[in-house]
């Protein structure tokens, strides 16, 4: 998904939820005076009350442009951004903005606070809405109506013990556990001798409960298990009932 245009001039990003962001709505005030100030607001559209702001309630302009603090102050000429500043400092502001006198009688610095689009509990889920998609792996509709779990055990991929649903942001929360590609072939998996991925292991390690800073190990040991020394085609084709335990 292609990134928000952002309108030229100045444009800053706020937070109700920020106590920084409420000291500078003066400021905001002040700026929205003179020409080209375009407000974005993370987490209240009635915020703040003056200047009117943008709600940003998918958080698709602070996703795409890389919003990590508020307030950020960007510089837009001709719909890219030249400079950025964050949080507040009086000087600072000043001299991005070429006005003088911001913010009389405000503390002249306080720092910003994270920006609701780096929070560790939205990350997958908005790596997943706005990054587009590096999954190849097909995708299985399950109706509001069905259990997951028990989906998955009448389709038997479990051993009747509960598995994890391998959503989308899990599967990518675990392919972060690793710097190898997602469509990089780990191991010719016996018995059928398909090419397993790490997008494919990601996504088994997921459904057997795994961390990712697991992965890089689970990988290793998928590598160690597939090899002709270990042999694996051997023991899963006996008639004896082998099952190797890593």
């Amino acid at each position: 998904m292609s990134a928000p245009a952002l309108p030229d001039g100045l444009v800053v990003v706020v937070k109700r939820d920020c106590e920084t962001c409420q000291t500078v709505v003066p400021v905001l005030r002040q700026l929205a005076a003179g020409p080209g100030l375009t407000v974005y607001t993370q987490d209240d559209p009635s915020f703040p009350a003056e200047p009117a702001a943008t709600f940003d309630e998918d958080l698709a302009v602070s996703w795409h442009h890389e919003i990590e603090t508020v307030p950020t102050l960007l510089r837009v000429v001709d719909g890219v951004e030249t400079e950025r500043i964050v949080g507040w400092l009086r000087t600072e502001w000043e001299q991005f903005t070429g006005v003088d006198g911001l913010g009389d009688g405000l503390p002249a610095m306080r720092p910003g606070c994270g920006s609701m689009s780096v929070d560790p509990d939205r990350a997958d889920e908005l790596a997943v809405r706005h990054g587009g998609s590096v999954l190849r792996s097909r995708r299985i509709e399950v109706a509001d109506a069905e259990d997951e779990i028990e989906m998955m055990f009448t389709r038997g991929w479990s051993d009747g013990l509960p598995v994890v649903p391998p959503t989308e942001a899990r599967v990518l929360a675990m392919l972060g556990g690793t710097t190898r590609p997602p469509d990089a072939v780990v191991a010719t998996v016996p018995p059928d001798l398909v090419e397993c991925t790490v997008e494919k292991v990601a996504i088994a390690a997921v459904m057997a409960g795994c961390r990712p800073e697991y992965l890089p190990w689970v990988l290793t040991a998928v590598e160690a298990a597939c090899n002709d020394e270990f042999n694996m085609h051997g023991l899963l084709a006996t008639t004896m009932p082998v099952g190797p335990v890593v």
